[in-house]
C-alpha cells in the first residue's frame, strides 16, 4: 500500500525512531509498503519515519551504475546501526524524498559496516562502499532524527535558506489544515 510522505517542516523528521522489538506481520507489511512508496516516488532509499512511522527501519534499492544488466541492490534493514566507517569522505549531491526539489553536496564516508536484522530477524553485517554506503548513511541518519540538510556546511544552508523556509511553511500550513479538519469532524 502506498503511504504518504512526511515532508520537511513536520516535526517527526527530527525525532529519533524506536528500536523494533518484534518482527511481525505488521513490520513485514510496513517493509513492503515502504518499497512500494519508494519506487513510486523514484527514490533509492526510504526510512520509516519518512512515512510517519517512528521505527528504526530503512529500505534501499540502489542500481549498479557500472552494469545496467545487474538487478538493483535491494535490502530492508531493521534496527540498522553503523558499527564502523573509514576516515575517507566524498561529497556527492544528495536529495531526499522528504525535501522535494532540494539538493546539495553532502560529505559521507566511502566505506561503512552496518549491523542490522533482516526480515527473518537474523543479525547481519553489511560491508558497504561508495554510493550504497552513502545511501545507507542518509537513511540511517533519518532514524536518528538527522536529515541531509543537517549535514550541510553553513554556507550551503544559507544558500538554501529561502527554499527551506518556503517548504517548511507549506508543510506547517498543510498540517494545520488537516488538524483543523479533524477538529471540525470531531465537534
Amino acid at each position: 500500500m502506498l503511504r504518504e510522505l512526511v515532508i520537511y517542516g513536520d516535526e517527526r523528521l527530527q525525532k529519533v525512531s524506536e528500536k523494533i522489538e518484534k518482527i511481525d506481520d505488521e513490520i513485514l507489511t510496513l517493509i513492503d509498503d515502504m518499497f512500494e512508496t519508494m519506487y513510486k516516488e523514484r527514490g533509492v532509499g526510504l526510512a520509516a519515519v519518512q512515512i510517519g512511522v517512528l521505527k528504526r527501519l530503512v529500505v534501499i534499492s540502489v542500481p549498479d551504475f557500472d552494469d545496467e544488466e545487474k538487478p538493483d541492490f535491494k535490502l530492508a534493514l531493521i534496527n540498522p546501526e553503523i558499527i564502523w566507517h573509514n576516515d575517507e569522505t566524498e561529497s556527492l549531491e544528495e536529495g531526499c524524498l522528504s525535501f522535494p526539489e532540494i539538493r546539495d553536496d553532502v560529505a559521507r564516508y566511502t566505506q561503512i559496516k552496518v549491523k542490522y536484522l533482516d526480515r527473518e530477524g537474523n543479525e547481519q553485517i553489511l560491508d558497504a562502499e561508495n554510493y550504497i554506503a552513502k545511501v545507507l548513511q542518509h537513511e540511517i541518519d533519518h532514524t536518528n532524527g538527522i536529515s541531509f540538510i543537517d549535514r550541510l556546511e553553513s554556507y550551503q544552508k544559507r544558500r538554501l535558506k529561502r527554499e527551506l523556509k518556503e517548504l517548511r511553511n507549506n508543510t506547517v500550513r498543510g498540517i494545520k489544515k488537516v488538524n483543523n479538519r479533524e477538529m471540525l469532524k470531531n465537534s
